[in-house]
């Protein structure tokens, strides 16, 4: 007997599970992917284990000519006005033969993950989920333009304001951390050689992440007001700002787009699944952007949930006899990653001598420790644990 899978948002991770599922013959994908966004001019880090999964689905091949291998990482600890930044820790080499991660635009991923999801043939409408009910056999979506889902599960991927979480009455934990991301593509005179750069500065951590050519992402976590001021502020200006933050080690700066600001905030969400509906992405989870992982993490949903959701099936089950394995897999792994992201931020956003004394000495152990570096590598890579199928290279 065939089964359905609604999924509500049409995002990346959305349509991750949506790619993932559409190759069983016993499952139907709808995919209820509400509007095309606006151009999202964020970069992320392909962690080796979501490569994996992208390349096994099909994915990878449009994403890969976009996509700079991260061959390295220089974490850097300085007060306010430090004209020299000693390194604290750095990272170089692959992990099984394979740069850790890779940086890839947004919206190339986005737009690869709409024509893979075309050349499959998944069922697709604009319209957005407004309501659902469900009784014991199946979940029916309500739609904006009036029609009706009927499916086995209904996936929430829409969003950390996720109106479907909303409706099931599961409550989310969050946390305000009183900045600011802000977020924009530059480009530089110099080549970075795939080396990211991280520095902990008082204000909030400034990444510098390596894009095709000689250009770079930067992710910095600043007061909301000068974040809001640099959204505002004149290209030549903002880049003068970051070079002052930076420093002039890739030469002058120039802007390739506007900056873009947003609040920085941590949610949970209490539960992943309440009936037939099942969370994932930032409907589930949100955390801090200093370690690059918040895509990852969703990434990991849609490979875990994939699984479990083919495995029931593949037996003739119920799918959503596979939500509360899917829960119990994720739960962990996520709660572990916040609780990671939240301590990092708070320990290197304070102003203390004695303070960024401590975190040099023990940055340094790790510095001087391989095996350490090498697991910090792997973890990184999201290589360590159980990992699902899809990010083996496996095929469900």
């Amino acid at each position: 007997m065939g089964r359905t899978i609604a999924i509500a948002g049409g995002g990346i991770v959305g349509r991750t599970l949506a790619v993932a599922l559409a190759s069983q013959s016993h499952l139907t994908v709808h995919l209820i992917a509400g509007p095309a966004p606006g151009r999202d001019e964020r970069s992320s880090a392909i962690a080796a284990s979501a490569r994996r999964m992208l390349a096994r689905t099909g994915v990878w091949p449009a994403v890969a000519a976009d996509a700079e291998p991260m061959r390295g990482m220089v974490i850097t600890d300085s007060a306010d006005g430090d004209l020299v930044r000693p390194e604290v820790l750095t990272f170089e080499g692959d992990t099984d033969g394979h740069p850790f991660a890779h940086m890839v635009p947004n919206e190339t991923l986005y737009r690869s993950l709409v024509a893979r999801c075309a050349a499959l043939g998944i069922r697709e409408t604009s319209a957005v989920a407004t309501f659902y009910e469900e009784d014991e056999r199946s979940v029916t979506v309500e739609l904006s333009d009036g029609t009706m889902v009927t499916a086995d599960v209904l996936v929430a991927a829409d969003g950390r304001n996720s109106k479907m979480r909303q409706i099931t009455g599961i409550e989310v934990v969050r946390k305000d951390y009183h900045q600011s991301g802000v977020t924009g593509t530059v480009s530089h005179e110099l080549d970075h050689g795939g080396i990211a750069t991280q520095h902990f500065l008082p204000a909030g951590p400034f990444a510098m992440l390596p894009l095709t050519g000689r250009r770079s992402s930067i992710v910095w976590s600043e007061r909301p007001a000068f974040a809001a001021s640099l959204a505002e502020m004149d290209p030549l200006l903002a880049a003068l700002e970051i070079e002052r933050v930076f420093g002039l080690s890739l030469g002058r700066i120039t802007l390739e787009g506007p900056l873009q600001a947003y609040p920085l905030v941590a949610q949970m969400a209490r539960d992943l699944v309440a009936g037939r509906v099942v969370l994932a992405g930032d409907a589930a989870h949100v955390i801090h952007p200093l370690a690059g992982q918040g895509l990852n993490l969703g990434l990991r949903d849609a490979a875990v949930l994939a699984e479990e959701l083919i495995d029931a099936a593949r037996i003739g089950a119920d799918p959503m006899e596979g939500l509360p394995r899917y829960s119990k897999r994720r739960r962990a792994d996520t709660v572990q990653m916040a609780l990671v992201t939240d301590g990092l931020n708070a320990i290197f956003s304070r102003k203390s001598d004695l303070l960024r004394a401590a975190r040099s000495v023990a940055l340094g152990v790790v510095e001087e420790r391989n095996k350490l570096k090498s697991l910090f590598m792997r973890e990184a890579a999201g290589l360590e644990g159980e990992l699902p199928r899809l990010m083996r290279g496996e095929a469900i």
